[in-house]
Parts: structure tokens; C-alpha cells; sequence
């Protein structure tokens, strides 16, 4: 079984896109993310820094920058007050709320399901086997995912599902954020996706996302010699006030799993692989050994 790039991902698969037919509202994510960048220079921060100063991740601050994902009203109130714009950056927010009303749905239809699903989770429980899930991956690993897409994307298509993916990871910020478990193969862990550099800030925002009070993040040991994830990897969501449902991918095959028998036997897998895997306190000792062993 493929890891579900969709477990994670939203419209990660090679069907075709139907072509973006404005270009507004990226224009105007540009202009804002220029904006950004000459502020963020002026006062001499790095994007790390800035991220840092923010509470949001390098990545992010990256991604904005670039226009390539729309910033959130919360993320221009603090950078305006942060690097001293005295309201330039508050003055966007209402037009960047009616572009990213404006902008067409990015996920194509086969997805829509899962992802309306998971904007109504309140809990998200995730296997995963070779990537990490895209709720969790930094840009760079997730631009790398779709550039090793076979048949391949077409850097616009790349750009805009990079954008969608980015966009889900809203969710992890708002209040309540859902419930989020994870629990990785080891392999998945040392697979140097995108090289090296890209797998060390993939591995420090691991590190950042599995010390929120809402994340959990568990590793099953490549000592582990069997498992009740063999079958492969597969996600839980539990929609606010209905009942729990699984999803999973085969290739280009995805199946929302909905009757209750199944649910239930996806559930007791995963509570049974959580008691294999690494204590989540052990889990972020090994990915930090990790960090430090190249």
C-alpha cells in the first residue's frame, strides 16, 4: 500500500488539474509576501528568527514570503506589531480574506470528502509508513513529494497543491485544535527525503509540532519485528459530534472507510501499534539523536 499522500495530503496524486483561470489572488499573496520580506530585512531578522519571534515555523514565514501560501489575519497582526509596520500589514487582511474567498477549491473532487472531514476533526489519528503525513510536512519536504510525482506535475500544479497543502495545516493552530496522534515507522524518520537539509528542518518541525499539548508523536523502532500495521497505513477521524471514520489509499485508489465493523478494527490496530511504538517522550529523544547523527 502506498503511503496515502492524501493521509496527509490533499490532491497529491497525478490526476490533472483543471488550469487556474486568475491569477488575482496570488498577485495580491505576492505583494503581501514581498511586503513581509522588506519589513522583516529592515529590522535585520532572519526568517527563522522571525518565525521564532511569531511563534510560527521557518517554513511558514518562508512560504508567505514567496506568496505561495496566504497569510492568515493572526500571522499579519503579529508581523505588523512584531516589525513595527504601523498597520501596513494589518491594512491587507481584508483583501486577503476576499482572495482567498475568490480562489477556486484546490482539492480536486475525488479529495474534497477527506478534506472537509478533517476541517471538521476533532480528532486525527495517523499510520504512516514512508512519508511523513502532509498535515506535518514543512513546504520543502512536501514540494519534493510532488516533484517526484510519476506521471509528473507541472510546476504550476506543484505550486498550487503545495499551497493547499499548507493551507490545511491551519487547523493545528486554531482553538481547539483537533487531537492529533502520529505514529511513524522509524523508517519514515531517517528516509533522507528532498536530501539531507530538507529532512533536518523536517525533523525540527516534528520536534516543534510534538511538544504542542495537542500533538502526540510516537515512532515504532525498526527493532519492532511485527506489528498490527502491517497491512499498511491508514488515518481515524472523528468529526465533531459524529461517529469515527478511517481512510486509506492504494496507489491511486483512496477509500473513505464508513461502516462501523471497519472502523472499529482500524481502531484497535492503531491502539495496539501505539503500544508498540516508543513513548511519545522517547519518540522526540530519538528524533533529536537523530538530528545530530549525520
Amino acid at each position: 500500500m502506498s503511503e496515502p499522500e492524501s493521509m496527509g495530503d490533499g490532491g497529491d496524486d497525478g490526476r490533472p488539474e483543471p488550469p487556474d483561470d486568475d491569477d488575482g489572488p496570488s498577485d495580491l499573496f505576492r505583494a503581501v509576501g514581498r511586503q513581509v520580506r522588506v519589513l522583516r530585512e529592515r529590522a535585520g531578522l532572519t526568517q527563522r528568527e522571525l518565525g521564532k519571534r511569531l511563534v510560527y515555523g521557518e517554513d511558514l514565514v518562508s512560504s508567505v514570503e514567496r506568496g505561495r501560501r496566504p497569510p492568515q489575519p493572526e500571522f499579519l497582526d503579529a508581523a505588523d506589531d512584531e516589525l513595527g509596520a504601523d498597520g501596513v500589514l494589518k491594512a491587507t487582511k481584508e483583501d486577503v480574506v476576499r482572495a482567498k474567498a475568490r480562489a477556486r477549491v484546490r482539492h480536486p473532487a475525488w479529495f474534497r470528502d477527506y478534506a472537509r472531514l478533517e476541517r471538521e476533526a476533532v480528532e486525527i489519528s495517523f499510520f504512516s509508513t514512508l512519508t511523513v503525513p502532509g498535515l506535518l510536512q514543512t513546504e520543502a519536504y512536501a514540494r519534493t513529494i510532488f516533484m517526484s510525482r510519476q506521471p509528473l506535475l507541472g510546476e504550476a500544479s506543484i505550486n498550487t497543491r503545495v499551497a493547499a497543502r499548507m493551507d490545511r495545516q491551519e487547523i493545528l493552530t486554531r482553538w481547539p485544535p483537533p487531537m492529533v496522534s502520529v505514529v511513524f515507522e522509524e523508517a519514515v524518520l531517517r528516509r533522507p527525503i528532498g536530501g539531507w537539509d530538507i529532512q533536518q528542518r523536517q525533523l525540527a518541525e516534528l520536534l516543534r509540532l510534538g511538544r504542542m499539548r495537542s500533538i502526540t508523536i510516537q515512532v515504532l523502532p525498526l527493532e519492532c519485528e511485527g506489528h498490527a500495521g502491517m497491512e499498511g497505513p491508514f488515518i481515524l477521524l472523528t468529526p465533531k459530534g459524529r461517529q469515527q471514520v478511517g481512510y486509506m489509499e492504494v496507489q491511486d485508489e483512496n477509500r473513505l472507510v464508513t461502516h462501523a465493523e471497519e472502523v472499529r478494527i482500524l481502531a484497535a490496530r492503531f491502539g495496539s501499534i501505539r503500544g508498540q511504538a516508543l513513548t511519545p517522550g522517547e519518540s522526540l529523544v530519538l528524533i533529536e539523536k537523530m538530528m545530530g547523527e549525520r
